[in-house]
């Protein structure tokens, strides 16, 4: 199976943090399924350090791309599908990143690993 990860799901995994569900790091550590980081949440994590809103211990460049080299993730780039098709999205989740996210989901037909329920208003499957 294919997995896209929400933001705060690869960062939780990477970090060991308890807050991930025991069911999502079972899914993250299963070498069976392919794992994939979208460029929105490389943008998201770039942003949020930038902003000391996020402390990661070093450069968001730095980190990603070693996480990504230990966890064996691969980046899901941004396709100009995946950017229109937020356009007839619902407003029920507001935030930008999600809402990519959420029409990745839908266009490349993938669950999302999240424990955001907003994601639930939407024709996606929520793994958590």
């Amino acid at each position: 199976m294919t997995l896209l990860l929400d933001t705060h799901a690869f960062l939780w995994f990477c970090q060991g943090d308890s807050a991930l569900t025991a069911r999502a790091a079972s899914l993250l550590r299963d070498p069976a399924h392919r794992k994939l980081l979208s460029v929105a949440s490389c943008w998201e994590i770039a942003i949020k350090a930038g902003l000391k809103k996020l402390a990661l211990g070093e450069p968001s460049r730095t980190y990603i791309a070693s996480a990504l080299a230990k966890t064996g993730f691969e980046i899901l780039p941004i396709a100009v599908e995946h950017a229109v098709a937020v356009e007839t999205l619902p407003m029920n989740h507001k935030d930008p990143f999600d809402r990519l996210l959420i029409a990745q989901a839908i266009e490349e037909n993938i669950p999302v690993v999240s424990g955001d329920v907003a994601f639930d208003a939407y024709p996606v499957t929520r793994l958590w």
